[in-house]
């Protein structure tokens, strides 16, 4: 009934893509079409408008029709293919005429601007046709690799969605850049291999042309990075099979390690696959948020502590010490918890551990959209799990507006989503997560069809001459109701393996109202049998609000509870706090009891969570230190929102975790 699985296996799940699932509405649904109606668009506005980025302009410059100097981080070329792999990806779940125009005017630009030998970096491609000097990987910080990635990673899909080879020819002479610099150019390689997205884009183009040529190169990338003796903020201290704890750049180090689990799955490298695990389960077990954050310190030193002063470096955006979780100044970078997603999905896909699909949900659904206001056009870069009034000092990201210079906003303002920031890397990246997010629900492997995340679906699932078709409704994340009904069968179907949550104890499985066995939590559960169409499958898993404590070394947290129903955790924002209360004031009673109301945030639907709290007394003004007043406490209602739906309402304080009273 369950599925066991170690190290030592190396499984192969494929996701099903577009032509084999459909969200029929429910809550991915509504993302997907609220996605494609406002995100994709939005975020093309701000490329292209450039009174706001300038993002498509510089290829404009680059290809000759406009006339300028490059503006913006030299990243920004990643962020626009991006962009366009999550509007291809829309192509596969809808059609879009214009669109599809679109894209393949801006393909033909893009491929138009690369280079005879594949380089394509639109800086020093402008610099050049401006007379200037300008090298290829002369600055490991111009993001040169990491934006062949991208293109790589869009080029594939292009042609899968759309048949056409402009961007796929453009991929194949950049992965040939990429391939000169391995063999005559291997320390230039590896210094600028920052967000190494190249790992994961030239696996992809090895997956869709079966050219081992690009397997050889990835493997190439490992050899390269070893040789290099970096720093921690790159993980280029140690070589990949040394590292035994995530340190630096929380995104480079998770898409570093999405890539090496691609590598582990082509080449069956077990021992990869055991280093892979052991770091996962070090950001899990010691660094990772309760929301799904990664990446705690805006910056800190690494090895913290060490007694040589010659081995610390600075780290940013850095995974931190074990159990280092600061909650106002988290830092916690959008692509780095997408990445995190990237990283788990492909140890999903190597072990077939439901360990993996409990952190990508508990991303999805709390990091994850957190990062995209309700009405997807406006975002954040980084990701609090508190937000406090008069903050004495600024935070980076807080809100820009525009890539043009921008007065620095008052100490005091809280952070706010944003349209446009000037490091614009998360936006496009939360977009194509939300753009393909149905290729994360379910899984096929030789022992069938995985059901990895619920919601409402149709899904159509072929392997080895046997067949099943299945209707999905599942009103998660509010109900733990699940009921599979089974359509068309072909050769007996497929055996049907149902994620039991981690979160969910207790959970029951009736086929045609039989009772079936489920396994524990954190499983799968196996169900095969001859398939009928009209089968009925239902799912229960409960859903009982929890209060968790964090563990003893988490020190923000000490003597504090989060309050969590199933994959969703919520929050405490300032406009639910009663007249006159603080959010600071307060607390709740170890047996605190919440009724789920259904109700709505800015027009969009929620389940809130409704109970008493304890108000403690309110502090004597702004001293560091002051007597503990002698004041009796009282009680009063509060409403508790799901984390990702805050900071919808303005300017808002909020905490994920509150004090505990006794």
């Amino acid at each position: 009934m369950t599925s066991t699985t170690t190290s030592d296996v190396v499984t192969a799940l494929k996701p099903l893509d577009a032509s084999a699932i459909h969200w029929a509405g429910g809550f991915w649904g509504h993302v997907l079409e609220r996605t494609r109606a406002t995100t994709v668009p939005g975020i093309w506005q701000s490329l292209s408008d450039e009174a706001v980025g300038p993002g498509w302009r510089n290829f404009l410059i680059a290809a000759g029709e406009a006339e300028g100097q490059h503006e913006g981080p030299p990243f920004l070329d990643g962020d626009l293919y991006k962009w366009l792999e999550a509007a291809i990806s829309l192509l596969e779940t809808g059609s879009d005429p214009e669109l599809a125009a679109r894209i393949e005017a801006i393909a033909k630009t893009i491929a138009s601007v690369q280079r005879d030998d594949g380089y394509l970096h639109t800086p020093n491609l402008i610099a050049t046709r401006n007379g200037e000097d300008a090298a290829a990987l002369a600055d490991r910080f111009n993001f040169e690799t990491y934006n062949l990635g991208h293109l790589i990673t869009a080029a594939v899909r292009h042609h899968r969605v759309t048949g056409s080879t402009v961007l796929l020819d453009a991929a194949v002479r950049a992965a040939a850049f990429l391939e000169s610099l391995a063999e005559d150019h291997r320390d230039q390689l590896a210094r600028s291999a920052i967000c190494p997205s190249h790992y994961m884009g030239v696996i992809t183009l090895f997956r869709a042309t079966g050219d081992e040529r690009y397997l050889r190169l990835a493997k190439a990338f490992v050899d390269v990075r070893d040789e290099f003796a970096g720093g921690d903020d790159n993980q280029d201290r140690l070589p990949v099979r040394e590292q035994k704890v995530a340190a630096g750049h929380a995104v480079r180090a998770n898409y570093l390690y999405a890539g090496l689990a691609d590598l582990a799955a082509e080449t069956q490298d077990r021992e990869l696959v055991r280093v892979l695990e052991g770091l996962w389960r070090d950001v899990v077990d010691t660094k990772l948020y309760i929301t799904g954050g990664c990446g705690a310190l805006y910056d800190g030193a690494s090895p913290d502590g060490y007694p040589w002063q010659r081995e610390i470096s600075r780290v940013h955006q850095a995974y931190g010490r074990a159990f280092q979780l600061p909650n106002t100044t988290a830092h916690n970078e959008s692509c780095a918890n997408i990445g995190m997603i990237f990283w788990s999905e492909r140890m999903l896909a190597l072990t077939g551990d439901a360990r993996y699909a409990d952190v990508i949900e508990r991303i999805a659904y709390n990091s994850l959209l957190a990062s995209v206001s309700l009405d997807g056009r406006r975002y954040f870069y980084t990701n609090p799990l508190r937000q406090v009034r008069d903050l004495p000092f600024p935070l980076r990201m807080p809100g820009e507006t525009a890539v043009r210079p921008v007065p620095e906003p008052p100490a005091s303002d809280a952070r706010l989503r944003t349209e446009y920031m000037s490091c614009f890397c998360c936006p496009p990246n939360i977009a194509r997560t939300l753009a393909q997010f149905h290729e994360r629900a379910m899984s096929t492997s030789e022992e069938g069809l995985w059901v990895h995340l619920f919601d409402d679906a149709d899904v159509a699932a072929e392997l080895g001459g046997r067949g099943l078709r299945l209707h999905i409704e599942a009103d998660q994340p509010w109900s733990g109701r699940v009921v599979l009904e089974v359509g068309d069968v072909q050769g007996g179907g497929l055996p049907l393996k149902l994620r039991i949550p981690g979160w969910s104890d207790g959970a029951t499985i009736t086929v045609n109202g039989t009772p079936v066995e489920a396994s524990r939590p954190g499983t799968y559960t196996t169900l095969e049998r001859e398939w009928s169409a009209g089968d009925i499958v239902e799912l229960v898993l409960p859903m009982p609000v929890r209060l968790l404590r964090g563990h003893r070394l988490a020190e923000e947290v000490s003597n504090q509870v989060a309050v969590v129903r199933g994959p969703v955790v919520y929050c405490l924002e300032s406009p639910d706090l009663p007249d006159g209360v603080r959010l600071e004031q307060v607390a709740l009673r170890r047996h605190a009891r919440f009724t789920e109301v259904e109700t709505e945030i800015e027009g969009h639907p929620i389940v809130a969570l409704e109970g008493e709290a304890t108000v403690l007394p309110a502090g004597d003004g702004d001293a560091l230190y002051a007597d503990l007043e002698d004041a009796p406490l009282r009680t009063v209602p509060v409403r508790l929102i799901p984390y990702f739906a805050w900071g919808n309402r303005g300017r808002s304080e909020m905490s994920v975790w509150l004090p505990l009273v006794w």
